[in-house]
């Protein structure tokens, strides 16, 4: 269990890295562990803003990162979370490698 943490907060932390720092900052803010009542509400009106992604101020791009907060505290959500951040850099990286062949 202990050992799910550390390797999400890993891939969460490579993730950071590539942020811009505007939007960086305050997703490793929401990371603390001080900030865990703050991070589940924010969580849950995420993943509840993605489910309305056919109205013009919401997306899909919420649900995700509503997901990824909620894994933070929630065991069940940290391997299918870490497996889908695992998934989506290596899709990046291949992407990025076909575009500069190209």
């Amino acid at each position: 269990m202990i050992r799910d943490i550390d390797r999400l907060n890993r891939r969460l932390d490579r993730f950071e890295r590539r942020l811009p720092r505007w939007i960086a900052k305050p997703l490793r803010w929401l990371r603390a562990p001080s900030s865990r009542w703050v991070r589940i509400p924010v969580g849950l009106l995420l993943i509840v803003g993605g489910l309305f992604s056919f109205l013009p101020l919401f997306g899909l791009w919420m649900l995700p990162l509503g997901l990824l907060l909620l894994a933070q505290d929630l065991p069940f959500l940290r391997r299918p979370t870490r497996w889908a951040l695992i998934r989506l850099e290596r899709q990046w990286l291949r992407w990025r490698r076909r575009r500069r062949r190209a």
